[in-house]
């Protein structure tokens, strides 16, 4: 399903406002874009990128066999800030490298794509944007931020804000990784190897379900073992910058798409304005994202289908590719989506 990896290319935001106050220097965004857009702007779609991964893990969700097929569609994946691609601490300009970059909130982001698409893409109308897990936060942003543009939303093992037990998930990985000496609060000189070692095993027993491990469903990503999953997640993560990890994890753990001057914290407010059909699709054994949640918010959402994705892979269900059997029930969830009329 998977197309040819294109270039990946830069939007410069210069120095971009941020909403917690202060800018963002320089700052750039990192996207790709499939296919193009047709004369009358109507067949554009936003896919924004995950923790932990960048337009490259998104693509399994996009191909000719997919409803996502970029001969019919123009697909623009655009990378979180912070992700490594986009400006983050690993890139940024001296001053706010390291340990000196500036918090970077989720609506931050949405507005960034947002002068993306106004200036590259002629401020088409998204027929659908969609994600998973932070993609999914960023897609119902977008709803909520610019309700008279988006026509359809799909997010996937994702809520609209980051819930307490969610919080203290990330409050536990964040940890392991900063108990690591060498990571001396962000500034430091070497990898804080220790550290990012800590941070994926415990991330690990987060991200599947306990059915996962008990039917030994790590079986069909070719490791024989719990221990093998566990040493990929080490070698995933000790290709990542410590940094970049946290920064990320801070947009995701302050996200909520009513924390604005605008909702002042009123989060069915916030969701009753998302206009767009909207797609709900948590993972059923999700332990972070759970589907108690996701389903809290749904019954806010004017237009909202409210469709679980029953699997035992916990999180990693809605992950692009991941389970090719949960993949399948996405993709067809997407394609019935775009069949319907937008609201």
């Amino acid at each position: 399903m998977q197309p040819n990896q294109p270039d990946t290319a830069y939007f410069q935001l210069g120095d971009l406002p941020l909403q917690g106050g202060g800018v963002l220097k320089s700052a750039q965004l990192g996207f790709v874009q499939l296919g193009e857009l047709n004369a009358d702007r109507s067949n554009l779609i936003i896919m924004p990128t995950y923790y932990g991964g960048t337009h490259l893990g998104v693509m399994p969700f996009i191909g000719a066999d997919s409803p996502l097929n970029p001969e019919h569609y123009c697909i623009l994946i655009p990378n979180l800030l912070g992700n490594g691609i986009s400006t983050s601490p690993s890139n940024s300009v001296p001053g706010q490298n390291g340990g000196n970059f500036p918090r970077v909130s989720l609506l931050d982001n949405v507005r960034a794509q947002k002068r993306l698409v106004e200036a590259r893409f002629d401020d088409a109308r998204p027929v659908l944007v969609m994600g998973w897990s932070m993609g999914g936060m960023q897609a119902l942003q977008w709803g909520c931020a610019f309700p008279d543009r988006v026509e359809r939303v799909m997010s996937i093992c994702a809520t609209a804000r980051c819930w307490p037990h969610n919080r203290v998930f990330l409050e536990g990985v964040k940890a392991a990784l900063r108990c690591d000496p060498r990571y001396a609060n962000g500034f430091y000189s070497e990898p804080p190897t220790a550290g990012l070692r800590a941070f994926a095993r415990v991330y690990a027993g987060w991200a599947y379900s306990q059915a996962f491990f008990r039917q030994e469903l790590y079986r069909n990503l070719g490791f024989d073992t719990i221990d093998q999953l566990l040493d990929y997640w080490e070698r995933d993560h000790l290709a990542q910058d410590a940094n970049d990890l946290l920064a990320v994890l801070e947009t995701w753990r302050c996200a909520d798409i009513s924390d604005n001057d605008l909702y002042r914290g009123n989060l069915p407010a916030a969701l009753e304005a998302i206009r767009a059909r909207t797609l709900i699709m948590p993972g059923s054994s999700d332990l972070y994202f759970t589907a108690v949640d996701a389903e809290w918010e749904s019954r806010y959402l004017p237009l909202a289908e409210f469709k679980p994705l029953w699997s035992d892979w916990g999180h990693c269900a809605g992950a692009p590719g991941r389970n090719p059997e949960d993949t399948a029930v996405i993709l067809a969830a997407c394609e019935k989506l775009l069949a319907q009329p937008p609201r």
